[in-house]
């Protein structure tokens, strides 16, 4: 997959902008990138987008804008040369495809059936917008359609928000959604980048689904942890379940048979998408070891450590099953 579609798999969610005073463009990138989505697809609707998008490229250059809305070959020439590094389109206009294609430039065109597929396809796209997505059936249509395009991927807009955010992305072929939810018109004229920043914050951890796991107790042996695990089984009904590597006191606490990462030990956070975790946490400036890295035997990875201690806890990801 092309590089910055990979870029947005990795983030997840593509908020849809649209701009009608260029003055509040750099505030709101800001505001979406210190919500933890440095990603915009801004819209060519209003005669603002392009110069939006020029000023959020040189100002917030650790943002991914894109323009969307892009009907013919000249809004390309002038969103690309305004600093766009992806295209968007409600519709699948093969001379404006295979323009962006000959161009190196990334392009997801919106489709909804079939034969928009197979048109995506003959251009020598592997991922397309799938636009409206509720009004044509959402998720379910996106799977009927996925099932004999084995090799295409999808981006939802569309109807995507909050509530049905991970319905989406819980499924494989969809690589991330575009939404407004955390953007809207209202906010945005308001000036009110606060909210802005809230709403993404918001959606970020809806996506990512952060909770506690377990928390791990380093002992010195195998016969200590059996025996620790058993005072939690004793007290608390907490089933112990002797392991290759440690003894889980129901799901809520591991006991390493040998002493293991952290001083007191670990701590086990799941989330529902491990390498969006993983960038967004990134971006924020923390570190992992790779070294650390779980994977299971389809090859995904599973688990991994931060490289910095948490007041003496080591802290992992782990992949919600």
């Amino acid at each position: 997959m092309n590089e910055v579609l990979e870029k947005i798999s990795a983030i997840g969610i593509v908020p849809v902008i649209k701009i009608s005073d260029v003055e509040k463009a750099v505030p709101l990138a800001k505001a979406l990138c210190e919500g933890g989505l440095p990603c915009a697809e801004v819209t060519f609707r209003t005669k603002e987008g392009e110069e939006a998008i020029r000023r959020i490229s040189e100002a917030v250059p650790e943002m991914l804008v894109g323009a969307g809305t892009v009907l013919t070959t000249d809004q390309v020439d002038r969103a690309v040369a305004a600093g766009a590094k992806f295209i968007v389109s409600p519709g699948l206009n093969p001379k404006v495809v295979r323009y962006c294609v000959e161009k190196g430039v990334p392009v997801t065109p919106g489709t909804a059936n079939p034969s928009d597929i197979e048109q995506a396809i003959e251009l020598g796209l592997e991922v397309v917008k799938f636009f409206p997505a509720e009004v044509n059936g959402g998720v379910a249509a996106i799977k009927a359609l996925a099932a004999p395009y084995t090799n295409m991927k999808f981006m939802p807009t569309g109807g995507v928000n909050a509530k049905n955010l991970n319905d989406y992305l819980s499924f494989p072929k969809i690589i991330a959604c575009g939404g407004s939810w955390m953007v809207k018109e209202d906010l945005i004229e308001a000036g009110d980048f606060d909210k802005i920043r809230d709403m993404t914050r918001e959606a970020v951890q809806t996506m990512l689904g952060f909770e506690l796991a377990h928390i791990g107790i380093n002992a010195e042996n195998a016969e200590e942890a059996e025996s620790i695990a058993k005072l939690f089984e004793a007290a608390f009904g907490f089933g112990a379940k002797v392991g290759n590597s440690s003894v889980f006191a129901g799901t809520a606490v591991e006991v390493m048979k040998t002493p293991y990462l952290g001083k007191n030990g670990h701590i086990a956070i799941a989330t529902n998408y491990l390498s969006r975790a993983i960038a967004y946490l990134k971006s924020k400036g923390y570190e992992f070891d790779e070294d650390t890295c779980k994977y299971d035997a389809k090859g995904n990875m599973t688990a991994i450590y931060f490289k910095q201690d948490f007041g003496g806890f080591a802290v992992h990801l782990v992949q919600k099953k």
